[in-house]
């Protein structure tokens, strides 16, 4: 903070450098007013690495300057402020050693770096002519950090690379509190220049301002206003010369370097109000936020927002597979959070376990990050760590895919000397499961309907987080001899049904995996595929499609992290992949293992792979922004699977308009003539899943008035009462 910088009261080149002193104030400051006459982006250059911190720290800069500026200036902040900039990468944002090396050059990045930062205003500009016919020529500023506390200069130094490099130049500075009222003075004078015409400067529009060639004003006139200290003459092009900084502020930014930033120009709402609803449930809760929305980067800023509180991090992230682990992994990094332990990645990950156990016995501000699955975390490693480390209680412990913990083996291990509690799902609830999920409210203080903080889909949707998308649910019936096998396992799982809660005993698992299969193998999906296929080589290409083939089991992240397929399952993966190979499709079968996984995803969202084909492995956190369509050729009547699979199709991308979904609803053979209670029954699970999708689809009425309302009618199913309970959830 600027309180605990000692600020010389004037520097001058050759002794105390200028360029020490805005280097210094900018890595404490959260703003920098600037009023100045010449402004030269050369200045940000020379300042590149205090630059660098102060706009990866989420500094914001304003600079009122007079009516000329370079070409190239002009240019860039014309397009910043028209947001004419070229697609650009907003992550650059945290990594200083890329971000201080784009503000070191003069090149094309450089400018469209100027431009990005002016189109999210972190740099904003006014522009200004004298009244009187003359150059407006302040050269003064003021810094203020987080706190509120300023630090004002006034001097001879402009803006630019010769001011802060070449020239022989002096500035006075002015601390608090001493200064206290010369700082308000120019605080005040910079706020009426920014808002408003004053005697001395008017506005004028951007578009107004003059350029100047070469760096070269065009009269000798308008050059004879300006300082002799200003060499406007410089030539950025050639080599140039920059004084090096003192070994004490290098080593400063080193540290600051370090420190944990939001890796994106702003906190959206979502961010700053899931927050506060934590702080105000006592560091507790669960966030219900639709997949896609910026679960992961909703926790890590509470994270880093404790860091910013209490001067550490501390966290263990524990998620259900493999691949989520490697995910978090990289946005972790994102944040510039340092010293974090992977159990998947980190072959010595015991060891470094072990060692910090030793160091919290002397020092508990030590930071960490953790990042393990449910089934390493349920084991006796991570339970040893968690009850022999000291300070265990300041922790933060981020539960991803929360429902997870509420398994038996979960709640058998579940943290509780961990004071401070995130779990995140879009789904917290777990279906058939009601002591599970009491369980899971208990230990993070949060209930539903609203949970501590509640994003829905349809908010997302709307508020431009995620993209819109049509709906196309196609009929498959059943066989008669699948219809039989249904209808006799049904009459077993009678026996199997609890007098008193009206749901089915643990002992009908079996049976009821057994009847689910029916519905997941069932013969004609596959005649439906084909019929769809044909029809869309008619119509457009499935570049960017996501296939999830019928699968077996659901898998047990509390116990494993991984799986293994069936053969059974390799089989029916291998005849849809067939279908897609004959139409002429590059496609990959993402079924298992994590060794290719980065590079597989990656050839999908670069367009080399047009169909990926997945059992499971895409259902949990799985983030792949670039796919634009998806076939369900299996869904349950669980609403996590369909809400995650529809998830991982929504998420925004440059190019990306709409998402299209095709989705396999098997019904009873025979319907519209005839029905019983079993088909009844069969069928209703899978129209609540057509509801939830057509409820916020682009074509809700297409829907509701097509097939479906003829099946629901001949099955006695209100299908508009179920409608209008569902838009309740939203």
């Amino acid at each position: 903070m600027l309180k605990d910088i000692h600020f010389e009261h004037s520097y001058s080149s050759g002794y105390d450098e200028p360029k020490e002193f805005f280097t210094e104030a900018l890595i404490e400051s959260s703003t920098f007013d600037l009023g100045l006459g010449f402004f030269s982006s050369s200045g940000i250059r020379s300042l590149a690495y205090g630059f660098a911190l102060f706009i990866a720290n989420g500094g914001k800069m304003r600079v009122v300057i007079n009516h000329f500026l370079s070409k190239e200036d002009k240019e860039a902040i014309l397009n910043g402020q028209k947001h004419l900039v070229e697609d650009y990468e907003c992550r650059i944002l945290s990594d200083i050693t890329k971000l201080a090396k784009t503000l070191s050059k003069e090149d094309e990045h450089f400018f469209r770096c100027l431009s990005y930062l002016i189109s999210i205003n972190r740099i904003e500009f006014v522009a200004t002519i004298s009244p009187n016919g003359g150059l407006g020529h302040d050269k003064y500023g003021v810094f203020t950090d987080d706190e509120g506390r300023k630090v004002a200069f006034i001097g001879s130094a402009n803006f630019s690379h010769s001011a802060l490099e070449l020239n022989g130049e002096t500035i006075t500075v002015f601390t608090s509190p001493d200064d206290d009222k010369r700082i308000s003075e120019y605080q005040t004078l910079f706020d009426k220049s920014w808002e408003n015409d004053t005697p001395h400067l008017v506005h004028i529009p951007m578009d107004d301002v003059k350029t100047f060639i070469n760096n070269n004003f065009p009269t000798t006139s308008i050059e004879q206003l300006l300082d002799n200290s200003i060499d406007i003459r410089e030539n950025l092009s050639s080599e140039s010369h920059y004084k090096p900084l003192s070994k004490r502020l290098l080593d400063k930014i080193e540290l600051k370097e370090q420190e944990p930033r939001f890796p994106f120009p702003e906190e959206r709402l979502i961010q700053l109000d899931a927050y506060n609803a934590w702080i105000k449930n006592n560091k507790n809760g669960i966030f219900a936020m639709a997949t896609g929305s910026g679960k992961t980067v909703t926790a890590l800023n509470c994270l880093r927002k404790q860091y910013k509180e209490n001067g550490y991090y501390k966290a263990i992230i524990v998620v259900p597979t493999q691949a989520l682990a490697i995910q978090w992994q990289r946005e972790v990094g994102t944040f510039n959070f340092q010293n974090v332990i992977s159990t998947y990645t980190d072959k010595d990950w015991k060891y470094n376990l072990n060692r910090y156990i030793t160091r919290s016995l002397l020092d508990q501000s030590k930071s960490i990050i953790l990042i393990t699955t449910y089934a390493t975390f349920n084991r006796k490693d991570i339970q040893s760590f968690i009850s022999k480390v000291k300070g265990i209680d300041t922790f933060i412990y981020i539960a991803d895919e929360a429902h997870n913990i509420g398994s038996a083996s979960s709640l058998r291990h579940l943290p509780n000397n961990i004071r401070w509690r995130i779990g995140l799902s879009a789904t917290p609830e777990r279906i058939y499961d009601d002591l599970g999920s009491e369980k899971l409210y208990e230990f993070f203080n949060s209930r539903p309907p609203k949970y501590t903080y509640r994003y829905t889909m349809k908010q997302a949707i709307e508020e431009d987080i995620l993209c819109h998308y049509d709906y196309y649910p196609i009929f498959v019936e059943l066989t008669n001899s699948e219809m039989e096998e249904y209808e006799y396992i049904s009459t077993q799982l009678r026996k199997f049904i609890d007098s008193d809660t009206g749901k089915y005993k643990p002992e009908a698992e079996n049976l009821l995996l057994k009847r689910k299969r029916i519905i997941h193998k069932a013969e004609n999906k596959k005649v439906a595929i084909s019929n769809l296929l044909e029809e869309l080589k008619r119509k457009r290409k499935l570049n960017y499609t996501f296939v999830f083939v019928p699968e077996g089991y659901e898998p047990n992240y509390s116990e494993r992290d991984s799986y293994d397929i069936e053969q059974d399952d390799i089989h029916i993966i291998d005849e849809y992949a067939q279908m897609f190979k004959d139409q002429g499709y590059s496609y990959h079968k993402y079924i298992s293992g994590l060794d290719d996984a980065p590079s597989i995803l990656k050839s999908f969202a670069d367009g080399d792979i047009q169909i990926l084909l997945s059992m499971k492995c895409l259902d949990e956190g799985v983030d792949i922004p670039r796919a634009e369509h998806a076939i369900f050729c299996s869904s349950t009547g669980n609403p996590r699977q369909f809400v995650q699979r529809r998830g991982r199709v929504l998420r925004k991308c440059k190019g990306k308009d709409k998402a299209t979904i095709w989705d396999l609803i098997v019904t009873p053979p025979n319907v519209l003539d005839e029905s019983s209670g079993i088909e009844r029954n069969m069928f209703i699970s899978e129209v609540k899943r057509i509801v939830n999708f057509a409820a916020l689809a682009d074509n809700q009425i297409d829907i509701l008035y097509g097939d479906l309302k003829n099946y629901c009618e001949a099955l006695r199913i209100d299908l508009f009462e179920m409608l209008e309970e569902e838009n309740k959830n939203y």
